[in-house]
């Protein structure tokens, strides 16, 4: 098992920055490549970003490249989300993802989930 805990959600101006936080506990965290989800109202979880288990190479969604980072610490078990330039409709919650697979970006290939974060950008 691995549990993972989101930070870092909240309240944010069209424009501004948020950094999203993940923390993980349990089995070994270099053996996961790690990701994020987000989830909007009415809307499918979808795909944000990933990063390999040795923190090489990122993915991303095409229409967050230039304004999302994904970066980890394995040796504190952290996965951060950066995100710039925040827009209204990155409006959503934002989960953490664990995946035991060299490289994961459908939620299916993502076996262990935090309970998410709620980010809002206002207009």
């Amino acid at each position: 098992q691995v549990q993972l805990v989101e930070s870092g959600g909240g309240l944010v101006q069209a424009g501004g920055s948020l950094r999203l936080s993940c923390a993980a506990s349990g089995r070994t965290f270099s053996n996961y490549a790690m990701g994020w989800f987000r989830q909007a109202p009415g809307q499918e979880r979808e795909f944000v970003a990933a990063i390999l288990r040795s923190a090489g190479n990122t993915f991303y969604a095409d229409s967050l490249k230039g304004r999302f980072t994904i970066s980890r610490d394995n040796a504190k078990n952290t996965v951060t989300l950066q995100m710039n330039s925040l827009k209204p409709e990155d409006t959503a919650v934002y989960y953490c993802a664990a995946a035991d697979v060299f490289v994961a970006t459908m939620p299916s290939q993502y076996r262990y989930w935090g309970q998410g974060t709620q980010v809002t950008v206002s207009s």
